[in-house]
């Protein structure tokens, strides 16, 4: 299902300007995923920091999809993918999605296909595969909301333990550790 958003330019208030709103989001920080889908024509990844928890009950995630990614057109038919959740061990994985212009499955990353025929990159630190269940045009980007069909989690953090989070702020990657912990 594709839902349209109302066009945000039929306002009679103005929009903050694109400067102001990337400045804004520069200083919060997110989590980092690698989203991998196949459409028929063969896998592409894309690093993401806007994935989502929404819902446990059913197990529904969101993400948002740039129209400029040259993964967009394969997301926008996909009806599976699979949310690569990363951690200080994934770096290069991460930077690899966030690489324009490589082909992310040629590079030393390895990978394989879940029996369903979904692409998974290896050793990272848990994935979930999913069903798309709603796209929702919003501005110059696709919302993804997806329901968890599957997991596998190989490097677990104790509740309340920071595990080695990987964290993008401010257009460069960090490791959440016991400095950067301010307690409860």
């Amino acid at each position: 299902m594709l839902v349209h958003a109302s066009k945000v330019s039929d306002s009679a208030t103005p929009s903050l300007p694109a400067e102001d709103f990337k400045a804004v989001f520069r200083g919060h920080p997110g989590g980092v995923s690698v989203i991998t889908a196949d459409a028929g024509q063969g896998p592409v990844a894309l690093t993401a920091t806007s994935v989502a928890s929404i819902s446990v009950d059913p197990p529904l995630l969101v993400f948002s999809i740039s129209a400029h990614s040259s993964a967009s057109d394969v997301l926008s038919r996909a009806q599976t993918v699979v949310v690569h959740s990363l951690d200080v061990h994934d770096i290069e994985l991460a930077k690899l999605g966030a690489t324009s212009g490589v082909d992310r499955f040629a590079q030393d990353q390895t990978w394989t296909r879940l029996s369903t025929g979904e692409t998974v990159f290896d050793n990272v630190r848990a994935w979930v595969r999913c069903e798309v269940v709603e796209r929702i045009q919003a501005g110059t980007s696709t919302v993804i909301v997806a329901r968890g069909l599957q997991s596998h989690i190989a490097r677990d953090s104790q509740p309340g333990e920071l595990g080695d989070a990987l964290v993008y702020h401010n257009r460069s990657w960090h490791h959440l550790n016991a400095d950067s912990h301010l307690g409860h």
